[in-house]
């Protein structure tokens, strides 16, 4: 089994997870200076954008770094569930004074191609890690042919083990108290889905390569925990959130910090796949799991210019306020000092 800590030059195997669009290479950086494994979430960039955070990040650290690709597969545009979302949607529309018909329908993310791959080939991370099970054997090739460690969240132990067969060299253990999208892929089955300390010691049983635990870790003690249980390492994302290098909006940041924070929710809302996040007005009105959303990513495009007219006036009614169950333990602060802080839980 590949020791990850001598594999990764890490003190310990600590993993911030790839938060994509609340943060960039400089969160990523930090992580790696102090010690863990900084990740740099790519699917939302273009080739061009992620040309210049993959520069920009090699100029900041010289450890080994993470790159994180979705790898869904594409829709086919439905007219009706698009129609059908904007109607649903409608009455938000008119209170914000938004022209319906003048938002373009567009998916806002493109799943792991060889355009992007391309892109990361020049750099060959030492890891790629992948959200939504793995990309086209002819691409998991491609980036195992650099020497890349490939890793992919895992939600079941069917994940898990589809996961193994098919060329990961370690699986993330996700579990469901994880903030952001749900990695599953074999089923969209919610009833499946289990928390960590009932997921992890199910996949540890029934792989042969490492399993890294997420989901609800925040603190050493909670690294400690899942290294008693076993785990090669951990994953952190929510305590990340509100660090001075994360990109966290200020109107994201209050809603996490603020003594009245609202509790966590699935929903598949805001993108079409169900992710965790903090409950707000359309997850209340709407009900976070309603069917109406159209597939993934297609329900964002429709979203997006009622998001803009509410962030204007400093409301969170439409914006996506991703969280781990966990994130009260969000701090203020470097990330550095927390990495090193999270290190000693390890050792």
């Amino acid at each position: 089994m590949i020791d990850l800590c001598a594999h990764l030059g890490l003190q310990a195997p600590l993993i911030q997870a790839p938060m994509a669009g609340v943060q960039d290479h400089r969160l990523a950086a930090a992580v790696c200076e102090a010690g863990g494994l900084g990740s740099l979430p790519a699917a939302m960039l273009s080739p061009d954008a992620l040309a210049t955070a993959l520069s920009a990040l090699t100029q900041a650290t010289s450890r080994a770094f993470n790159v994180n690709f979705f790898c869904h597969a594409t829709p086919a545009p439905d007219a009706a569930a698009e129609a059908a979302w904007r109607q649903l949607l409608a009455p938000y529309y008119a209170e914000w004074g938004v022209d319906i018909q003048a938002v373009p329908s567009s998916p806002a993310r493109v799943p792991f191609n060889h355009t992007m791959a391309d892109v990361l080939q020049a750099f060959k991370p030492t890891v790629v890690s992948f959200h939504f099970g793995l990309p086209a054997p002819d691409l998991l090739a491609r980036v195992k042919s650099w020497g890349s460690l490939v890793l992919s969240s895992a939600t079941t132990v069917a994940e898990a083990q589809w996961l193994q067969a098919h060329g990961a060299d370690a699986v993330i253990a996700q579990g469901l108290e994880a903030g952001g999208h749900r990695g599953m892929f074999l089923s969209d089955d919610l009833g499946q889905q289990r928390g960590l300390s009932n997921l992890l010691p199910k996949i540890l049983a029934t792989v042969s390569i490492p399993v890294i635990a997420a989901g609800g870790l925040a603190t050493a003690q909670d690294l400690a925990n899942v290294r008693q249980m076993g785990a090669s390492g951990a994953q952190v994302g929510s305590a990340y959130l509100c660090c001075n290098e994360s990109t966290t909006s200020d109107l994201h940041r209050r809603a996490l910090l603020a003594a009245d924070a609202p509790e966590t929710a699935l929903t598949r809302l805001f993108t079409g796949r169900p992710a965790r996040g903090l409950m707000n007005r359309l997850m209340r009105e709407l009900g976070p799991l309603n069917p109406g959303a159209p597939a993934f990513p297609l329900a964002t495009a429709a979203l997006a210019p009622l998001r803009a007219a509410a962030e204007m006036r400093q409301q969170a009614d439409f914006t996506p306020l991703w969280a781990g169950e966990n994130f009260k333990a969000c701090r203020t602060g470097s990330a550095a000092e927390l990495t090193s802080e999270l290190l000693r839980g390890w050792v």
